[in-house]
């Protein structure tokens, strides 16, 4: 027994609820001649339940993300990976009801389309979002946005509703923000979508997030660090105890670099434990906790439950609050590696933020083994990046001496990377690896600056590690400068 169309179920107000207890769910507003239809369809008299309208689109919303939805969404996701997308928005109907019986598929390949041709482009986002007259789709490549349609404002109303039932959100709410996720196959790939919705002045927005499952088997020599810079946090993760930090903006690849740790750790021989928020990928013989604030499983109240569960090796999501920084430090001083996020704009910054949670800097002095600092830079397109001489300004960010030549590479644009002159990012990094000295200066409530002075002495800076990269000719120096240019100015480009 199978359920009724989506489309048809939804405006007539009739649904078939299969399973164990199989039934007729009736919106206060049905349509009798539905109802007969649906006896005809499922070839047997069920019991009929009547639900208010809120009820029925909540029952709506589970029916259909396990059943009819989740089948006729791998079957359209295979098809829409060798079908143009310019072909699939052609054949939407212009004046039909896209939520009646005969034009329900049209927006299941909608979406579909927009996945697979995200997934084509190697994005890592697209957003939905509705203004007055028109619908806007724009996909994140390499971390910039670019719009890839503008559809009918019309269809904003059906395109959200179809993703919240595949993300078995509530579709009757509307007035709150709400996070799900979803799976799909799309030319025999599995594609898990974190999905999010806001609400807007002209509907929801909707950023669906894709998960490269790939990320979560990365190992460190794949990261793009230096071989020094390499060889050095590899000495840290060898170390038993203590707290190693990765900061940065969002979507700067801090938990790709925290996986990848645990991939060099995940050896069998210790028992490693996460809590994180979300758990975007399954690691295999890591045990994974995700927070649930609204039962109370915080960062810090999950942090202290695996604590008893004899951990070798803990990962935190993000350090947010003064109570989950503590229970770090204090797990890294009863014998744990403890590895964590923190979001500021440099490594030095790290221990002050720390600091000004209200952690005593006696027990950063102690605790603290390493920060790596990170950013994503885009990788120069091989086909088409151009040679050129750098100016007089150019090779004062540089650093270069009188006399010195060097050749750098700017982007052109060709067919192979889109017309953008790039092709995918690689991460800059700068590590800064807490010494006695820099203990020492911790200890005393050192200023920021003072503690990069004294750690960057013979390491590379972000904007350092940037220039190299430009050096090398896999990235712009303007794009470095897009990047790093805070930590540019702030070290005076060393």
């Amino acid at each position: 027994m199978k359920p009724l169309n989506y489309g048809f179920a939804r405006e007539r107000g009739v649904a078939l609820q299969t399973g164990d207890a199989p039934a007729f769910l009736l919106r206060e507003d049905f349509d009798p001649l539905a109802l007969l239809e649906a006896r005809r369809a499922a070839g047997a008299a069920l019991e009929m339940r009547t639900l208010d309208a809120r009820a029925f689109d909540r029952a709506l919303s589970e029916i259909y993300a396990f059943d009819g939805l989740a089948h006729s969404m791998s079957d359209t996701a295979e098809d829409a990976a060798g079908e143009s997308l310019s072909d699939i928005i052609n054949e939407i109907p212009k004046t039909a009801d896209l939520l009646d019986s005969a034009s329900d598929a049209p927006i299941i390949r909608l979406i579909n389309g927009l996945i697979a041709e995200a997934v084509r482009s190697g994005a890592s986002d697209v957003h939905v979002e509705p203004f007055e007259d028109r619908v806007s789709v724009r996909l994140r490549v390499d971390g910039v946005l670019r719009e890839m349609v503008s559809l009918s404002g019309r269809l904003a109303p059906p395109l959200t509703s179809r993703i919240k039932v595949m993300a078995r959100l509530d579709i009757a709410e509307k007035r709150v923000p709400q996070d799900g996720r979803l799976t799909l196959t799309l030319a025999g790939k599995g594609v898990d979508v974190r999905v999010s919705t806001l609400p807007s002045r002209y509907g929801e927005r909707v950023v669906l997030r894709l998960l490269d499952k790939d990320s979560a088997r990365f190992t460190l020599d794949q990261l793009g660090m230096s071989p020094a810079q390499l060889a050095d946090f590899q000495t840290v993760l060898a170390q038993p105890n203590g707290v190693v930090l990765v900061t940065g903006p969002t979507g700067a690849g801090k938990t790709t670099t925290l996986y990848a740790g645990l991939n060099l750790l995940n050896d069998q021989t210790r028992n490693i434990l996460t809590v994180e928020d979300p758990v975007e990928y399954a690691v295999e013989g890591v045990g994974q906790t995700q927070v649930n604030t609204k039962v109370g499983m915080t960062f810090a109240a999950g942090l202290r439950a695996i604590l008893r569960q004899d951990p070798d090796v803990v990962m935190v999501g993000e350090i947010r609050d003064v109570e989950t920084a503590e229970i770090a430090v204090q797990a890294s001083l009863t014998g744990h590696l403890v590895l964590s996020t923190v979001h500021t704009n440099s490594a030095a910054a790290a221990v002050t933020r720390l600091r000004d949670m209200g952690v005593e800097s006696y027990l950063l002095a102690t605790t603290i083994k390493a920060v790596v600092a990170q950013r994503l830079v885009r990788r120069l397109c091989p086909s088409c990046k151009e040679a050129y001489e750098p100016d007089a300004g150019e090779r004062r960010m540089m650093e270069l001496g009188e006399g010195e030549r060097a050749i750098i590479y700017r982007p052109k644009g060709c067919d192979a990377c889109g017309g953008s002159g790039f092709s995918g990012r690689r991460g800059v990094y700068e590590l800064l690896v807490v010494d006695d000295a820099i203990a020492s200066m911790i200890h005393e409530d050192a200023r920021e600056n003072e503690i990069a002075r004294h750690a960057f002495k013979t390491r590379h800076t972000l904007w350092r590690s940037g220039v190299e990269l430009a050096k090398a000719g896999e990235t712009s120096l303007a794009e470095v400068m897009r990047v790093c240019r805070e930590d540019g100015e702030r070290d005076g480009g060393v």
